[in-house]
């Protein structure tokens, strides 16, 4: 169980909880949007004579068509509720407005369960579509695709790498996020085929978070510990 100063709650099992009141809500809505509109283009291709079928077979087709048209959104929201990795210790300023808090600790947490499971699905949805890695490692492209690329590299030679959020500091419009990465090394990297051995490092990311995405970041690994657990250079 993550320890949480100042915001409190689980927060998987509030997702779950707003995510089944959207789809509560969203079906209601659907329900309520199709019966509308069904009675409109009913009086409304009566009224234009374009067809002459029945009214109760013209009413199916309507809601028919109505119903794919609106329950599409609710779908998506839904399958949208993909548990994130929850911090160990959370830390926020008391200053920050709780909307605005929440929103960052989500974006933070999205771009975390990227590196826990590889899922590009939660990179693109926490990091702006203008994200800049002010850390760049040479030859890693800049932007979105450069985590992307990342991501698969390190996972060739780690299959069941994953991920932990140690520690998470909220401040002001930054995030800072504390993590361990586990695996073992059964893959290959570059010209090295692994042997199984374990993976254990640390590393640390500053997010600038604007609109609830991260926007910059700036990050370092422990990437002596990494080499030598590769083999790549001598302990």
């Amino acid at each position: 169980m993550s320890k949480r100063w100042f915001i409190t709650g689980s927060a998987s099992g509030l997702g779950r909880s707003i995510a089944e009141a959207v789809l509560a809500s969203g079906n209601l809505l659907v329900a309520t949007s199709r019966a509308v509109l069904t009675k409109k283009i009913i009086r409304s291709l009566s009224r234009r004579r374009l067809v002459t079928v029945e009214a109760p077979f013209l009413a199916l087709m309507a809601s028919t068509v109505i119903a794919a048209m609106l329950s599409a959104p609710v779908i998506c929201s839904v399958a949208a509720d993909t548990p994130l990795l929850e911090p160990r210790n959370l830390i926020v300023d008391r200053s920050l407005p709780k909307e605005q808090a929440n929103a960052q600790i989500i974006a933070a947490r999205r771009y975390d369960t990227f590196w826990n499971t590889g899922d590009e699905a939660m990179a693109r949805g926490a990091l702006a579509p203008n994200f800049v890695d002010n850390t760049l490692p040479s030859g890693r492209p800049q932007g979105i695709a450069g985590p992307l690329a990342a991501s698969k590299l390190m996972r060739l030679a780690i299959p069941d790498m994953r991920c932990e959020i140690e520690q998470m500091i909220v401040a002001g419009d930054r995030v800072v996020t504390h993590l361990r990465f586990r695996g073992h090394f059964t893959g290959r990297f570059g010209q090295i085929q692994g042997q199984g051995q374990a993976i254990n490092f640390i590393a640390t990311d500053i997010y600038r978070i604007a609109a609830g995405r991260i926007a910059e970041n700036w990050h370092i690994e422990d990437n002596l510990t990494l080499q030598q657990q590769l083999g790549l250079v001598p302990k």
